[in-house]
């Protein structure tokens, strides 16, 4: 497996740069950094691809509907081009309150927007002049407007990844997109997502072996039972916030990720819970079974043992975020991290 990280600019970026230039010395593979409600990513991006020589370097993820389809090609072929080819596009569809409620934009119809954007990146990547009519994006508008191609030299190599949750943006992944980012993982209830994905593989005549599998989760060591069950506990109300606080009441992409992987009744009360103001109870409803199934934490040998378990699972780049109440510790997890997929292979 090969091994990634995500960051975000606005957490610090000191920290945020040093821990990225320590990452790479260490031997991490992939930096993906992230755009939420913070810092943009591409300026990021572009920042890191100045002081980094050998890491690949990704959005994770530009938010579709944001930019327009040829602004998001622009910043994807800058960056390819400032980072000596290290870079790959990762695009989402948010949620609701972040594109209606912040930014103002109309969150229906996300997968057409999706698959009209990744079909417009592609064509701007080949150089071709820009013509396209769908139902989210038409280029150029009518009028005296015609076709334009970008002056920027050509790249059909910049990877395109998609992260998506819902079964209908898994097979449009696996039938457009050169990888996946996916989250809230339990290998267990692997085929929740792949059978979806294959489906959309099945559709562009590709296999499986075609889409780099990219998942994530936080990374922790315990030293004993005691300190991995004071782990787990703190994590319970960061899981009822993901279940009952992401998105809106009714649109909850995480919420219906756990419940398709055999959690559907206590998401559905967690989420009740924490919409109704109740977070400690919703966070005790949260069971050590839905944090352990869905992160790497534990002792080494627990976490060497579920690397593996990912590995056989389909999962191609495993994508870590490190645990620690510093940047020594972090830095420090994430070291231990690396080895064991090094072991595990």
């Amino acid at each position: 497996m090969r091994t990634a990280t995500t960051v975000e600019g606005s957490a610090g970026w000191a920290e945020t740069l040093e821990f990225v230039l320590e990452a790479e010395k260490l031997g991490l593979d992939v930096c993906w950094v992230a755009e939420a409600w913070g810092s943009d990513a591409p300026s990021v991006l572009g920042f890191l691809a100045g002081r980094t020589s050998r890491l690949q370097l990704g959005s994770g993820i530009m938010q579709v509907g944001v930019r327009t389809p040829v602004a998001v090609a622009q910043a994807a072929l800058t960056l390819a081009e400032m980072s000596g080819g290290r870079f790959s596009l990762g695009l989402g569809p948010s949620g609701p309150q972040v594109m209606e409620g912040l930014h103002g934009v109309p969150f229906a119809k996300p997968l057409t927007r999706m698959r009209e954007t990744v079909e417009i990146v592609r064509s701007a990547f080949a150089g071709e002049k820009v013509s396209f009519s769908g139902k989210a994006f038409e280029i150029p508008l009518p009028g005296e407007a015609r076709p334009m191609r970008l002056s920027s030299k050509p790249n059909e190599d910049i990877p395109i990844y998609l992260a998506t949750l819902s079964p209908k943006m898994l097979e449009l992944t696996g039938e457009v997109a050169d990888g996946w980012l996916g989250t809230s993982f339990v290998p267990e209830g692997a085929a929740a997502y792949f059978s979806h994905l294959d489906a959309g593989l099945a559709k562009s005549g590709r296999v499986r072996s075609d889409l780099d599998v990219c998942q994530g989760a936080e990374v922790a060591f315990a030293s004993d039972e005691d300190e991995l069950r004071a782990m787990v506990g703190s994590r319970k109300k960061e899981l009822a916030f993901s279940l009952g606080g992401m998105g809106s009441a009714s649109t909850n992409f995480y919420n219906d990720a756990y419940s398709r992987q055999g959690w559907a009744e206590v998401a559905a009360e967690v989420r009740d819970r924490w919409q109704s103001g109740d977070r400690d109870g919703a966070a005790s409803l949260v069971t050590d079974e839905m944090v352990l199934g869905t992160t790497l934490i534990g002792t080494e040998d627990m976490v060497r043992a579920r690397l593996r378990v990912w590995r056989d699972a389909g999962v191609d780049t495993v994508r870590l975020y490190p645990s620690g109440d510093s940047l020594d510790a972090q830095l420090a997890t994430l070291g231990r991290a690396l080895e064991l997929v090094r072991q595990v292979g």
